[in-house]
């Protein structure tokens, strides 16, 4: 397991000790078991976006504070050299299935309402996902190979220099086509 997932289980874990919650309670606010809270915190599950920002709003806290890195109030360059570094997170928290690995763009910038990252999509065999929805906005261009993307009852294939942008409140589940992998640039608006 990469340093950076165990940076986010360990950071969820302090701010829930940081504000005197136990797990039951953010379990119940956030409406996920008390073992997948756990699981998370100790890094033996790797959480879909959708978890993730629940036991964000559980914790009163944006996403994006489980993955900054510093907090620059002013403009924040990221150079190309520098994002090495991914978070990696399931497409099913159920089986923590590892599909996709997350740069994060803006991981230094204090306050902010968008989380960009470039994505690889890596490759999978499964043709059926668990959809997940959560509250905001998401917006996803294709860089490099193919992307499905399914939404509601619809399904979207796109290819390189394709984007689509959706409330994500809908469920929808982001994938490769099967057998090909990816790279993608997202950027997801979650309303605190």
């Amino acid at each position: 397991m990469s340093e950076k997932n165990t940076i986010v289980g360990s950071k969820i874990k302090g701010f829930r000790e940081m504000k005197n919650l136990s797990v039951e309670v953010i379990a119940e606010r956030s409406g996920l078991s008390v073992e997948q809270i756990i699981s998370i915190e100790e890094d033996e599950q790797l959480p879909s976006l959708g978890p993730l920002i629940k036991i964000a709003r559980a914790l009163g806290v944006r996403l994006g504070t489980f993955m900054d890195d510093n907090d620059e109030l002013g403009p924040v360059v990221c150079r190309a050299a520098d994002r090495t570094s991914s978070i990696s997170f399931s497409n099913d928290a159920a089986d923590a299935r590892k599909h996709m690995e997350y740069h994060s763009l803006a991981s230094r910038k204090a306050g902010r309402h968008m989380e960009p990252f470039i994505i690889d999509v890596n490759p999978t065999e499964k043709k059926i996902f668990k959809l997940s929805a959560h509250e905001g906005e998401e917006f996803i261009y294709v860089m490099e190979g193919e992307l499905e993307i399914e939404y509601g009852k619809e399904v979207y294939h796109l290819h390189q220099g394709d984007s689509i942008y959706y409330d994500s409140i809908v469920e929808h589940h982001v994938h490769g086509v099967v057998g090909k992998s990816a790279k993608i640039l997202a950027v997801v608006y979650i309303p605190f």
